[in-house]
């Protein structure tokens, strides 16, 4: 979010939460069967981790239509002070204009050429009266037309506010559903033991491994990402891009943040992209739009993956079939293989 708003900072897997929850929710039934109920418990937190994905994503769209909207109504909001100014001006010089009028036009102009001992110079007065008269006509038909345009900027004001005042509430309600899903997710892992909470981190960053100073990390035993050709220069301004997403690894992910101490998966795309000078839409199936579509045989560093069918998860190639994300919450942003979920489209920005 913007600087005038604060996203939630939420940590899933740190041990103080654990066991704060732990001790409140207890163990596992003795009676569970531990293989099933471990792999029922990993299988929900999966589930609950993709809907609290989904769920920021229209968090982030929805927050991103609010700040245009709040753009909108100052915008509105401006040009009804101006003009409501240009229409105190215009009423001034048009009452100054009457109230002269209404002191040297008092008597019939007829009967005033009949008692005016100069007819000739009480002629020149009137005429440029009726010149006066005629730039007044003019300048009341435009502050009659200024005070409509007036009426018409109030009623678009009230509109875009009474669309912000409804913005306002879907983001809450979807702040609400992202947080509903993550403090179940939390409880889920809480029931676990220590060493299935391990093991459940460990299987869930897919690849299992670390970037160490030989460079990115290898997928577990049996998986390998596809062959990508990593065709074709890149620009200096997609380098500086991946470059800055390179130096993101290892920040944490929190939902709703684009940086630069924090980030949702999308918001990771947004800030790297920053760097380097290029604007990219807020929301991850809004980028899966943000270029053209290459097939992933022909992914190069810099391009944007999206993930499921809703495009509700996105990470940036950096070359070698692998990618860097921020993953979810309670992670941090890694390198993981290009084909790490489902739905794999690639975008060229």
């Amino acid at each position: 979010m913007a600087s005038h708003r604060r996203p939630a900072r939420v940590t899933v897997l740190t041990a103080a939460a654990a066991a704060t929850a732990a001790a409140s929710l207890g163990a596992v039934p003795a009676s569970a069967d531990p293989g099933t109920g471990t792999e029922t418990a990993r299988t929900r937190v999966d589930r609950l981790f993709e809907e609290a994905e989904r769920a920021t994503e229209s968090y982030n769209e929805a927050d991103e239509k609010a700040d245009a909207l709040r753009r909108t109504v100052a915008r509105a909001r401006d040009g009804l002070a101006r003009g409501q100014e240009r229409v105190n001006r215009m009423r001034g010089v048009l009452g100054s204009v009457a109230g002269a009028q209404y002191r040297s036009g008092g008597i019939d102009p007829a009967l005033a050429l009949l008692l005016s001992s100069d007819p000739d110079s009480y002629l020149e007065r009137a005429s440029a009266l009726d010149r006066l008269t005629a730039r007044q006509s003019t300048a009341l038909g435009e502050l009659q037309r200024e005070q409509r345009r007036l009426g018409q900027r109030r009623s678009e004001a009230r509109t875009a506010l009474a669309e912000l005042e409804r913005s306002r509430t879907e983001v809450a309600r979807h702040k609400r559903t992202v947080e509903g899903k993550l403090a179940e997710a939390r409880r889920v892992l809480a029931s676990l033991t220590a060493e299935e909470r391990a093991d459940f981190e460990e299987r869930a960053s897919r690849t299992g491994g670390r970037e160490d100073a030989g460079g990115a990390p290898g997928g577990p035993a049996g998986e390998t990402a596809p062959a990508a050709a990593d065709a074709g220069p890149v620009s200096s301004r997609v380098a500086a891009a991946v470059a800055a997403a390179r130096g993101a690894v290892g920040r944490p992910y929190v939902w709703g943040a684009t940086g630069p101490s924090a980030f949702d998966c999308s918001g990771l795309m947004v800030w790297s992209y920053r760097q380097a000078g290029i604007s990219l839409p807020r929301t991850s199936a809004a980028q899966r739009h943000a270029g053209r579509r290459v097939p992933l045989s022909h992914a190069r560093p810099g391009d944007l993956v999206t993930y499921r069918s809703d495009a509700s998860h996105v990470a940036i190639y950096v070359g070698n079939g692998q990618v860097i994300h921020a993953p979810y919450p309670g992670a941090r942003v890694r390198y993981d293989p290009v084909n790490m979920m489902s739905h794999v489209t690639v975008t060229r920005v």
